[in-house]
């Protein structure tokens, strides 16, 4: 696959809700609202100037006709509209889709957005659906924290790694959301040790190997039009490749972890981009588990298969390191607004390549990889994202 041309649409604006532990008295809608007014702002456009609308799957107050409730709610006529549906990869396939779809005249300015509510004392629960309830509910596998349990358990099993290596990847996440005062673990850092003497939710994993549920909100921007883009008070961010692949649903069905979906989803984007990795300036990856980072990591070639805990011994992935990773904290640090958590890795990718990022400011941040994954390593989408025209 030859280097695509480089589309006219770019990134003109963001919003992100500061993630709390609870909501209450909110709503999707409202949420949803308040982080489209936040991104509308940014990119110093009326909502009128919106005419394209992605949004995702759930939202509370409706469970069928998304997009006419949201557009209803926001007071929008969009040419456009529609349900992406990939579960942490949904943020980063939605801006592919958005780009997609102004590339072929459908419309000009699109706003993707995912919120989500988290209140006290409610454990959301979606009904199992085959092949789970065939071969993984009945053993115990009915849940995210199992199946990524297995997915740890696999690759400790496999290639030796360590539950050190795992715990580093919080360390660092932890560490890096120091820097960042909205992160649910601002003031809360986390040593390899602290990881591990964490309580162990399911073998092999432990407590602060996993996201914090929270709420939240975010909002993305797309659009074409040259005015918007010219009188837009930030840089634009060009969308400068993109992949995505789905491989499976139950974690009973998953190929090898060379053969997991990322491994794909990455390596197209990049080539779409005329980009290696190591051109990357801030690998912004999504985060559920640790074991997801680690899979990542391999399977965006930064290394053998197997040898991301030995890698990432010899590097530093702090903002002033050589290679920044999560420096908002990642979900690990920052918190999971469920699917809106994918999209705060975008959220920072886009204040780095603006260099907005204040105290966490990449030096010279010109591209960045972001990843999101859905599902139990079965969804997967990749974008390269560039600060240049």
């Amino acid at each position: 696959m030859r280097k695509r041309q480089r589309s006219e649409a770019a990134i003109v604006g963001i919003g992100e809700l500061k993630p709390v532990r609870y909501t209450e008295g909110a709503t999707t809608l409202s949420l949803i609202a308040e982080s489209v007014r936040l991104a509308a702002i940014d990119a110093g456009i009326s909502k009128d100037e919106i005419d394209g609308l992605l949004v995702g799957p759930q939202v509370g107050e409706t469970p069928q006709h998304v997009p006419a409730t949201v557009s209803e709610y926001l007071g929008l006529s969009p040419r456009m509209s529609n349900v992406v549906d990939l579960g942490g990869a949904t943020g980063a396939g939605m801006l592919w889709r958005a780009q997609a779809y102004i590339d072929a005249g459908m419309c000009e300015t699109v706003v993707c957005v995912l919120a989500n509510i988290n209140e006290k004392g409610k454990t959301p629960r979606s009904p199992n659906r085959n092949p789970i309830r065939e071969f993984d509910v009945p053993f115990g596998a009915s849940g995210a924290n199992t199946s990524y349990a297995l997915l740890k358990k696999r690759h400790m099993e496999e290639y030796g790694s360590t539950q050190e290596q795992f715990a580093l990847i919080a360390h660092w996440a932890r560490k890096n959301a120091q820097l960042n005062p909205d992160a649910v673990f601002y003031r809360q850092p986390a040593s390899v040790e602290d990881v591990l003497n964490s309580p162990l939710i399911v073998d092999p994993l432990h407590l602060f190997e996993i996201v914090m549920p929270v709420g939240g909100g975010t909002a993305v921007i797309v659009s074409s039009k040259k005015e918007i883009i010219n009188r837009h008070k930030h840089s634009p961010v060009y969308i400068l490749g993109a992949g995505e692949k789905v491989t499976h649903r139950a974690v009973s069905q998953a190929p090898s972890l060379e053969k997991a979906p990322l491994s794909f989803a990455i390596p197209h984007a990049l080539e779409q981009a005329g980009l290696h990795v190591e051109d990357m300036n801030l690998l912004s990856l999504y985060d559920c588990y640790t074991s997801v980072v680690a899979q990542t990591i391999e399977n965006a070639r930064l290394c053998e298969p197997g040898q991301f805990g030995e890698w990432m011994k010899h590097h530093s992935f702090g903002f002033d390191g050589d290679y920044p990773l999560n420096t908002h904290g990642g979900q690990l640090g920052f918190g999971q607004a469920d699917l809106a958590g994918g999209m705060s890795h975008i959220i920072e990718a886009v204040r780095q390549l603006r260099h907005e990022a204040n105290s966490r400011q990449i030096k010279d941040a010109k591209y960045a990889l972001v990843t999101g994954n859905g599902a139990t390593l079965s969804e997967a989408a990749a974008l390269v994202l560039g600060g240049e025209a």
